[in-house]
């Protein structure tokens, strides 16, 4: 388990990590989420005793990294995949640490067949591509068979099979009890791979709860309607107290209500209903709504991309912009 409490961090005048309090649990994939410049890599750093906190603590099994007997045996980590003397052979790089820690050589052959880079294994690593580099720190990670795995944006550079395999490398080292601590930008990955979620803003906990609780809570839901006889269908809806929303597609977005209780209305009017869609944020969006106020680099937009934000954000989906004359009114 990973404790921190009040954790804190200040570079000269800028507080890089504010008063964290979060836990880091076993048996479950905790995400790691959070804006560019939010805090995430200098916290991991504190976690691993590379950086020194200002003040609050941060204990692993209850004691400071720097206390443990056997780091590697307890903790591996991937914060850097270039981390690594570009001279030495992926092999040998593995045998230094696995000898370094009183690790028998077997091991070091079993991470390097588990992570398939058996075909490269006497190669250079400096001459190794980005998703090979992962795959090496991944292994060096895994080397002291550890209860406890952090890993910063371990999928960088990988293939498609390769990010497949590390996602169900994560959930299956968190099903034998594990603690994983993951990081990641990819929303949709960790949507697939994270259990809990732990998001950090400008250097604050903004939440540490389940997937779905952090979902629901900072998400809109609705049930798109579509319906020859709409239009005495709203009316009927908006009189039991649920918000009705017409679209320019000819459907409708009804808020606070269930499928199921909108069809019921339906069929006790005698009315036929086409489409009965139950809506909910992705990831990205509930995490995009919490965090938008903790960003710290803001890009520039185009009139395209307004255009398409605006209609997003006003429920219409992804239009094609130059074609909807609509979603233009909408920005102007």
């Amino acid at each position: 388990m990973i404790q921190a409490t009040a954790l804190t961090k200040r570079y000269g005048p800028r507080l890089a990590v504010d008063h964290a309090d979060f836990t880091v649990a076993p048996g479950k994939v905790t995400g790691f989420l959070g804006p560019n410049g939010a805090g995430k890599s200098t916290t991991m750093r504190m976690i691993l005793g590379l950086d020194r906190p200002t003040s609050g603590a941060v204990t692993i099994n209850g004691v400071p990294y720097q206390h443990l007997a056997a780091p590697l045996r307890e903790v591996g980590a991937l914060l850097d995949a270039k981390a690594v003397h570009g001279g030495r052979t992926a092999y040998n790089h593995l045998l230094v640490l696995a000898k370094a820690n009183g690790l028998p050589r077997a091991r070091v052959d079993a991470v390097i067949d588990l992570v398939g880079l058996h075909s490269v294994a006497k190669k250079r690593s400096g001459g190794f591509s980005l998703g090979m580099g992962q795959r090496l720190g991944i292994a060096a990670a895994l080397l002291g068979d550890p209860g406890i795995l952090m890993f910063d944006e371990p999928v960088n550079g990988l293939d498609p099979e390769g990010i497949l395999w590390i996602r169900n490398l994560m959930k299956a080292l968190a099903a034998e009890g594990r603690t994983v601590f993951v990081s990641s930008h990819l929303m949709s990955e960790m949507a697939l791979t994270a259990d809990h979620l732990v998001v950090i803003g400008l250097g604050k906990i903004l939440a540490d709860e389940p997937m779905a609780d952090f979902i629901a809570k900072n998400s809109v839901s609705y049930v798109r309607v579509r319906s020859p006889r709409l239009a005495e269908l709203a009316p009927k809806l908006e009189s039991r107290g649920w918000r009705v929303e017409l679209q320019p597609d000819a459907s409708a977005h009804v808020y606070d209500a269930e499928p199921a209780q909108i069809g019921d209305v339906a069929g006790a009017e005698g009315l036929w209903i086409h489409e009965l869609t139950l809506v909910q944020s992705s990831l990205e969006e509930a995490f995009m709504r919490l965090t938008a106020n903790s960003v710290e680099y803001h890009a520039g937009r185009t009139d395209a991309q307004r255009a398409l934000e605006s209609a997003e954000a006003a429920g219409w989906g992804t239009p094609q912009v130059s074609q909807n004359s609509q979603v233009k009114e909408h920005i102007q």
